[in-house]
C-alpha cells in the first residue's frame, strides 16, 4: 500500500508561515530578513538541525562540516534547513558528570522542536550522553527524526602499539602508578591516544549507543559503524538531509518505530557486542519516552542467549576502525537475523531486514560468525540479592573470570573523595581478596551518577602484581573500562540502599553465574544499621540541580525525571 504524502498546507510549520495575518507576516518578514527568498521556505519543510557542536567537545570537532552537508542534502531533497544549536555535553571535560545533565539536553532538544516551526529533525550529536539525551527528546516531541552518529576517532598509536581511547588510558595508568612505565612513555601515550575527532574508538557509551540508535531504526544502515575521519561519514550526513525531507512528507515518527520489537533488536545488538554497561540506563529512559516497558530482566534474558561477536575492546582485541572494515553493524546484525525482528521499520523507508540484506563479514577475527562466537551469551549481566534489591549490572567478559565468583571482606569509602585520599595509603587493610565499595556516587550521590565505578587498583597491590579485583558501587563507569566492576546498585546509597550499610570487613559474595550479590551480615544487624542511617544533607539549594535532585529516577528506571516519561500529551503552542 503506497503511503500517503502530507499536503503543503499540513506541514507543522504552515502554522507559522501559511497563515494570512499579522503574525504569520512577522515570521516570513523575519525569514526575509535572514536573507532567504519566499521561493527557499514556502510550502517547504522546515528542517532542525540539532548541532551538539562546541569548542571544548573534541568529539564533535567535525560537526560544523557535517552540518553543511546536512544543509546540502535538505536544500537537495526541497526542504529548508535551520541549524539550532543544542548543549554540548563533552564527556571529557564536563563536572561533575554528563549524566548530570543528560536529562537537561533531553528537555532542551523536545521545546526546541515543540517551540519553534519545525517539522522534522536531525539529530547530530555522539559523546556518551548526547545521543540518548537528543533520542529521549524527540520521542517526547515525536516529529520525524533521524539520526548523524559522530562516528569513532581513528586508531591511537604509541611506540608502534594501537592505542584505545579510554581502555589504554586505565591500563597505562596502572601500569605508571605501579612504576612500569615512565612520565615520558605516559605523556607520550597521552599524545598518541586521540588522533582524529570522533568519539572513542573502543566499543565504550558512544558506539555502543550508535549502534542501539541504529538498530532501533533511527539511523540509515550502516551509519554507526563509519569512522569520523571517513569520507563516506560526510556523504552518509547529507544522506541523511535528503532522507529527512522525504520522512516528514511521509510522517514517519519515532511513535511508529519505537516499537518493543525495536527495543528487542537494540537490546540484542547491545549484548552482541559486548556493549558498555551505561546502554542499559539510556535504552530503559529512551524506551521510557516511547511508553515502553524494559525492565532489568529483559536484559538478563536477552543476555542468556545472545552470543558476543564483536572481538572490540574492552572486552575483546579490536578497535572500532577494524569493525568498519570488518563488516561493520549490518554484517554483525546479518549474523544475528534470526535473533532479531527483521520487521520492524526504520528511517530509511525500509524494514530492518532489509537494510541488512547482502552484509557479509569480511575479517572473521573481529565480527566472529556464530560457531566462533566470543561467547555464547553474558555481554552483559544483571545481578540481584540483598545487596542490590533492584538490580546492579556488570560486564563479564571484561572481568577477570576467576573472580565472577569470589567471596571477600569489604573496604569501604563513604564517597569519591574519602576513596581519593586513602586509596593507595600503605596502611589501608587490603589484599587482593578484598572487596573494594564505593558509596554516595549513584544519581543523587555523586550527584549525577559519574563514572567512578572502575576503582583504582591500590598502589601497594598493583607493585604486587594485581590488576584487577571485585569492584562494588552504585556509580557508571566509562564504556570504555573493564575490570570486575558491579555497578548501578540500586537502590543507591544515597537514599538508604543496601550498599549504604556495608561496613568495613563485612563479607560480600559475588556469584554472576547465579547473578547473585549478597551482602553476609545477619537482617538484625542490618536492621540496626538500617534504624542509625541518617540522610546526607543534599547538594543543591537552588537551580537545576536541585531540580535534578527532586525528580530524578534511580538506575533501574533510567534516571530520567519522572515527569518526562510517556503520559499525557503536550499541547501545540499558540500561534499568537
Amino acid at each position: 500500500m503506497a503511503t500517503r504524502r502530507k499536503k503543503p498546507e499540513e506541514l507543522r510549520s504552515h502554522r507559522w508561515y501559511g497563515a494570512e495575518d499579522l503574525r504569520a507576516f512577522g515570521h516570513r518578514s523575519r525569514t526575509f530578513q535572514m536573507g532567504y527568498g519566499r521561493e527557499e521556505f514556502a510550502g517547504k519543510p522546515v528542517i532542525a538541525i540539532l548541532n551538539t557542536w562546541s569548542d571544548i567537545n573534541p568529539c564533535h570537532t567535525h560537526f560544523r562540516q557535517r552540518v553543511e552537508e546536512i544543509k546540502r542534502g535538505i536544500w537537495q531533497a526541497g526542504g529548508f534547513p535551520l541549524e539550532m544549536p543544542a548543549i554540548s555535553l563533552s564527556e571529557p571535560f564536563q563536572k561533575p558528570t554528563t549524566m548530570l545533565y543528560r536529562n537537561l539536553l533531553a528537555m532542551e532538544a523536545e521545546e526546541l522542536l515543540r517551540s519553534y516551526p519545525i517539522d522534522g529533525c536531525v539529530l547530530l550529536g555522539g559523546c556518551d550522553k548526547t545521543l540518548p539525551a537528543l533520542v529521549m527528546g524527540a520521542t517526547s516531541m515525536d516529529l520525524p527524526t533521524i539520526v548523524v552518529p559522530a562516528g569513532p576517532m581513528l586508531r591511537g598509536n604509541w611506540q608502534g602499539k594501537v592505542l584505545g581511547s579510554g581502555s589504554d588510558s586505565w591500563k597505562y595508568w596502572a601500569e605508571l602508578r605501579a612504576g612500569t612505565i615512565d612520565e615520558r612513555d605516559w605523556q607520550e601515550i597521552e599524545e598518541g591516544i586521540a588522533r582524529s575527532p570522533g568519539t572513542c574508538m573502543t566499543m565504550g557509551t558512544a558506539s555502543t549507543m550508535a549502534a542501539a540508535v541504529e538498530a532501533l531504526g533511527l539511523a540509515l544502515p550502516g551509519a554507526s559503524s563509519i569512522p569520523a575521519a571517513d569520507s563516506n561519514h560526510g556523504r552518509m550526513a547529507a544522506a541523511c538531509g535528503r532522507r529527512i525531507v522525504e520522512l516528514v512528507w511521509e510522517d514517519l515518527r519515532p511513535a511508529k518505530l519505537l516499537t518493543p520489537s525495536a527495543f528487542d533488536n537494540a537490546l540484542i545488538t547491545v549484548l552482541a557486542l559486548s556493549g558498555s554497561t551505561n546502554s542499559i540506563v539510556h535504552l530503559v529512559a529512551m524506551a521510557g519516552r516511547a511508553g515502553v516497558d524494559l525492565p532489568l530482566a529483559r536484559f538478563d534474558a536477552l543476555a542468556r542467549r545472545v552470543p558476543v561477536l564483536a572481538d572490540v575492546r574492552p572486552a575483546g582485541r579490536f578497535l572500532m576502525e577494524d569493525f568498519y572494515y570488518a563488516g561493520g553493524l549490518r554484517a554483525l546484525l546479518s549474523e544475528l537475523s534470526d535473533l532479531l525482528d527483521l520487521e520492524c521499520q526504520t528511517v530509511a523507508g525500509e524494514t530492518l531486514g532489509q537494510g541488512i540484506a547482502g552484509a557479509r563479514i569480511h575479517n572473521p577475527k573481529v565480527i566472529r560468525p556464530r560457531a566462533q562466537a566470543l561467547a555464547g551469551g553474558g555481554g552483559l549481566a544483571v545481578l540481584g540479592g540483598n545487596l542490590a534489591p533492584n538490580g546492579a549490572v556488570i560486564k563479564p567478559l571484561s572481568a577477570e573470570p576467576g573472580l565472577l565468583q569470589h567471596r571477600g571482606p569489604a573496604v569501604v569509602f563513604a564517597d569519591y573523595n574519602d576513596m581519593a585520599a586513602r586509596i593507595d595509603d600503605p596502611e589501608l587493610p587490603v589484599d587482593a581478596d578484598s572487596v573494594l565499595v564505593l558509596q554516595s556516587a549513584g544519581p543523587q550521590g555523586g550527584p549525577g551518577m559519574p563514572e567512578w565505578g572502575m576503582l583504582p587498583i591500590p598502589q601497594k597491590l598493583l607493585r604486587q602484581g594485581v590488576r584487577d579485583m571485585v569492584r562494588i558501587s552504585d556509580a557508571r563507569m566509562s564504556g570504555t573500562s573493564y575490570g570486575t566492576c558491579v555497578l548501578h546498585v540500586a537502590p543507591e546509597s544515597f537514599v538508604g540502599g543496601p550498599l549504604a550499610l556495608v561496613r568495613d570487613g563485612d563479607e560480600i559474595e559475588l556469584d554472576v553465574a547465579a547473578r547473585k550479590l549478597w551482602l553476609h551480615v545477619e537482617e538484625a544487624e542490618l536492621a540496626h544499621r538500617r534504624a542509625a542511617w541518617q540522610p546526607p544533607p543534599a547538594h543543591y539549594g537552588r537551580g537545576y540541580g536541585a531540580l535534578f535532585a527532586r525528580h530524578i529516577t534511580q538506575a533501574d528506571k533510567g534516571c530520567d525525571f519522572d515527569f518526562l516519561h510517556a503520559g499525557a500529551a503536550v499541547p501545540e503552542p499558540e500561534i499568537h
